[in-house]
């Protein structure tokens, strides 16, 4: 781990100052969350929040609920983006904690809160040191990443990327120990999809099945055919995921209903075969309801596409990370079917997604994303801020 160069030094004295400010911030977020699409005071927070650093550059409403905020260096060059994300989930806060959410039924279950934090605390310790970087600074506060079609495509459809050289992102993750972060290059994350399959047959009683078109046998058929779409039509060598998540039909024990609905998500990397898993859909329910005399309705969302970590910009970020916080703190990043929308930043410039540790010793830190009992190890807003920081001084720097 190398000496910390003088500017980078006072910032991160700067930033272990600040701490336990941002971990009030994160704290507030954390008791007020919103979800996708509605997050009108989260976007106040942060704006105001900007505005009292002594920010000039900010525009809000962008894609939405987006913020992004510009900060110039002292002399021109090159123009790096920095990404946190601010919606909340559809989830009730079991944790018994003093921050517990106040919105019943809404929690920040994956971190977002912290992100946000982390990201605010950056940005005012940059402006406090802009004498001391060159280039450009976008700060992007992004909403709606759990909820497709996201908020990230329309931030970009908003010009938020314009003229930006260089896009990072970090996510915290409770599988990783605090103190250490998760990098790698090439494709770390699935495009997500969703389907949603309405069987129309022709219900009756259910002691004279033979004059009704049964759909819930029809779509018992198309769960079990669909499972086979990765198995026989998908190379061996290559991945995808087919679940169904919802399976409706019928309200009486003897009562055969008119429809059916399913539904469900398919996961891939690969664009030829997230189109492949896409048709072979399609070829199996219209094949099974022909077969039995009904019809079908499919509709089908394509979400976000599979993120894809850039080697050039994953390796510099190894690099820097390695000589910052010692190359034993940092860990292979896991590929996973989960999905991210960040994935649209970085289809449109280099960059890379990294993800911090937020677990410690105690099993309040080992929830999964997404548990009604979710927290985090708050020391990894620190980390987040560090690793920022060290981008921004590193490739901006004197």
């Amino acid at each position: 781990m190398e000496k910390l160069a003088e500017p980078l030094l006072k910032v991160y004295t700067e930033l272990e100052n600040n701490f336990p400010e941002v971990v009030e911030w994160r704290r507030y977020l954390h008791q007020h969350p919103e979800l996708s699409f509605q997050e009108t005071e989260t976007a106040n927070f942060i704006a105001e929040k900007l505005r009292s650093f002594g920010y000039k550059q900010i525009q809000t409403n962008v894609g939405g609920y987006g913020i992004v905020a510009a900060l110039e260096g002292y002399k021109p060059g090159p123009t790096i983006a920095l990404r946190a994300d601010f919606d909340a989930l559809p989830i009730t806060d079991e944790k018994d904690v003093s921050y517990r959410s106040k919105s019943p039924g809404v929690m920040h279950a994956c971190g977002h809160d912290g992100h946000t934090a982390a990201l605010l605390g950056t940005a005012k310790v940059l402006l406090e040191n802009r004498e001391s970087f060159k280039g450009k600074i976008v700060l992007l506060f992004q909403p709606a990443e759990e909820a497709p079609p996201g908020g990230a495509r329309a931030m970009i459809e908003d010009n938020a990327l314009n003229g930006v050289d260089y896009v990072f992102g970090a996510h915290l993750d409770s599988s990783v120990p605090v103190g250490k972060i998760a990098l790698g290059d090439g494709f770390k994350m699935a495009a997500v999809d969703k389907f949603a399959i309405t069987v129309q047959g022709k219900g009756g009683h259910g002691a004279a099945p033979q004059e009704t078109v049964d759909p819930i046998v029809i779509g018992s058929d198309i769960v079990s055919a669909l499972q086979k779409i990765v198995s026989r039509r998908v190379s061996p060598l290559d991945s995808a995921v087919v679940t169904l998540g919802v399976f409706q039909s019928g309200q009486a024990f003897n009562v055969i209903p008119d429809t059916a609905r399913l539904e469900g998500t398919v996961r891939t990397f690969d664009a030829d075969v997230r189109q492949k898993v896409k048709q072979q859909i399609h070829k199996i329910v219209e094949g099974i309801t022909s077969g039995f005399d009904a019809t079908f309705q499919i509709d089908y969302l394509e979400g976000y596409p599979a993120l894809y970590n850039h080697p050039k910009e994953t390796e510099l970020l190894q690099k820097l990370f390695a000589e910052q916080f010692d190359k034993a703190n940092l860990v292979p990043l896991r590929t996973g079917m989960g999905a991210e929308d960040f994935s649209y930043y970085l289809q449109e410039k280099p960059g890379s997604f990294f993800k911090v540790g937020s677990r410690n010793e105690d099993p309040a830190t080992h929830y999964s994303h997404h548990h009604p009992k979710f927290d985090i190890d708050e020391r990894a807003l620190l980390l987040t801020e560090k690793a920022f920081t060290k981008i921004i001084f590193s490739i901006l720097g004197n």
